[in-house]
């Protein structure tokens, strides 16, 4: 059975702002040095998947007095 629909092309999606590591921690200093390694090959599926672990690292919210 023939198709009779055209395929649809999708926009790319709006950017989101990468991850900023937190001063300090050791953890989103290797992060940072992954994704800049990503980004220098090109690998664009790393690059993103260490901008969600960046947003995702748990650090200690400061308590207020």
């Amino acid at each position: 059975m023939p198709r009779n629909c055209r395929p649809v092309h999708l926009p790319d999606r709006v950017p989101v702002p990468e991850s900023e590591p937190v001063a300090g921690c050791d953890v989103c200093a290797a992060l940072v040095r992954q994704r800049e390694a990503a980004r220098a090959v090109g690998d664009k599926s790393t690059l993103i998947d260490r901008n969600i672990e960046l947003r995702r690292h748990p650090h200690a919210k400061a308590v207020r007095a």
